[in-house]
């Protein structure tokens, strides 16, 4: 069995999500090839050789892929599927994932399988529905399997002591119905909150956008954690929605999740309750984060967070 991993990256350097990609295509065996599809991006390409497990990196190297835009880069899968014969096609569960595989299966008429959590056999697998208050098994007996993979269900595979060889992919074609315009990227000093071991997150109950910085800055920086909200608080216009954890936002399982103000609805849950350690503040005994929190203090996050401060 062929396996194609779709690897995520910004063209300088290959994303972590394609190594915990890699781990489940492993769980499901045979050789896996990585495609990476880009411009300027040999570097990826190279550090993508480097991972364990990977027998072969495809690599795609033109301009018309420089911003991945999905109708493209879905058209180049399909070529490439149907000349390697590859049966699995795989990639990250997040926005570029999830925007690209779908065009990918309607282009090879198949069905396909999203937020893989679990590999159970070669053409069975489970994934969360409910906003994950249930696992559903699926099975598929499509002539090719593709599938999101959620990465927080899978431990990343090493990113050295792999040494696949390199080959280029020749053939290049504009879907010719899209085009890229602009992007706006906003740099942060603290981690990408999907990568980051600690996430310290707000809700609606810190009240405003300053008063989320107020109070949640200082502990996120003594901590070297990434900030994260709720949906309460990006409707709100406390933060932009790119903080946003849960069901429509990103998912996280951090060895350290703070819920501060945070009440714990079902969607947010669904984003953040795989983490490690869940630690809540919240002034409401009864709230719902409590059921998945291994520690929480009732009280006013105003005046337990910056004591909580002064003690680190």
């Amino acid at each position: 069995m062929s396996i194609l991993v779709i690897a995520e990256h910004n063209n300088q350097a290959l994303n972590g999500a394609t190594l915990n990609v890699v781990a489940a295509a492993q769980k499901i065996g045979g050789d896996i090839a990585v495609l990476v599809a880009g411009s300027g991006a040999q570097v990826v390409a190279d550090a993508a050789a480097k991972v364990a497990g990977v027998s072969k990196v495809l690599l795609a190297d033109n301009a018309l892929y420089a911003n991945q835009l999905a109708e493209n880069v879905a058209k180049l899968i399909a070529d490439v599927v149907k000349e390697g014969g590859y049966k699995y096609v795989l990639a990250a569960s997040t926005t570029t994932g999830k925007n690209i595989l779908p065009r990918v299966a309607a282009l090879l008429d198949v069905s396909m399988i999203t937020d893989i959590i679990s590999v159970e056999s070669a053409n069975t697998f489970k994934r969360p529905i409910y906003a994950g208050n249930a696992i559903a098994t699926v099975q598929s007996d499509e002539a090719v399997i593709i599938g999101t993979v959620r990465g927080t269900a899978f431990d990343p595979v090493a990113a050295e002591g792999g040494s696949a060889a390199v080959e280029t992919v020749g053939e290049v074609a504009d879907a010719g119905v899209s085009s890229f315009v602009n992007e706006e990227i906003v740099k942060l000093d603290r981690p990408e909150l999907t990568a980051a071991r600690i996430v310290v997150s707000g809700g609606r109950g810190v009240g405003s956008g300053e008063n989320y910085h107020k109070v949640l800055d200082p502990l996120a920086d003594k901590l070297g954690a990434a900030q994260g909200a709720s949906r309460a608080a990006v409707d709100a216009g406390f933060v932009p929605n790119d903080f946003q954890v849960g069901q429509t936002g990103k998912i996280v399982a951090p060895d350290l999740y703070m819920a501060i103000g945070i009440s714990g609805a079902i969607q947010h849950l669904a984003g953040m309750k795989d983490s490690k350690v869940i630690v809540a503040i919240n002034k409401d005994e009864e709230a719902p984060i409590n059921s998945v929190a291994d520690y929480w203090l009732v009280g006013d996050l105003n005046t337990v967070v910056p004591e909580l401060v002064s003690k680190l």
